[in-house]
């Protein structure tokens, strides 16, 4: 947290811990063909709908109820785990993910994510959202892997978290500071 109170943030849905243990042993299954791949510690794997950035306090109290409300209007998902790469599509890769097929409502709750964001001050995202849980990420330049056919089946998403990040040594943490279970309205 900054002297001002602002704080890294990001909007994602959280995963659930069966999947969370089938995407460890994926990573441990892929370690040996990433080189200098930094993985994702298991537990910090989630859904990213919106990227923040530096969240001041007024932000944060301004996406709340945005963020409860989008939430509450969406239904508990199902969503299918398969299929790996890597960012960028070409050159030498940055990001190792594996792709998650959403259904149509979770196109609303991103949508209505990013409305969220927008609405509390946020520079509207370029980027078209793409469905990913990142695994790792090559820091510098490296060859590209061949990554194996990858399906990790259904797994169910509950709940939309506003989370705090902070980067530290042994890599990123992620703290909730808002949960907000899907279809509760």
């Amino acid at each position: 947290m900054s002297g001002d109170g602002s704080v890294r943030a990001f909007v994602a849905l959280e995963i659930d811990a069966a999947l969370r243990q089938g995407l460890d042993e994926l990573q441990q299954r892929l370690r040996p063909t990433l080189g200098a791949a930094r993985l994702v510690r298991a537990e910090g794997i989630h859904l990213t709908l919106r990227f923040l950035g530096t969240t001041s306090p007024a932000q944060v109290s301004t996406l709340e109820p945005s963020l409860r409300a989008a939430a509450s209007n969406c239904p508990t998902l199902r969503a299918r785990v398969r299929g790996v790469g890597t960012f960028p599509e070409r050159g030498s890769p940055r990001v190792l993910w594996v792709g998650v097929e959403l259904p149509p409502p979770a196109s609303d709750l991103q949508r209505a994510c990013e409305q969220a964001a927008r609405d509390a001050g946020f520079a509207p995202e370029e980027r078209p959202f793409r469905a990913h849980l990142t695994l790792g990420r090559w820091r510098e330049r490296a060859a590209r892997p061949e990554l194996p056919a990858v399906d990790l089946g259904e797994t169910r998403l509950e709940s939309l978290v506003l989370f705090r990040s902070e980067t530290r040594p042994e890599g990123a943490s992620y703290t909730p500071l808002q949960l907000f279970p899907l279809g509760a309205g």
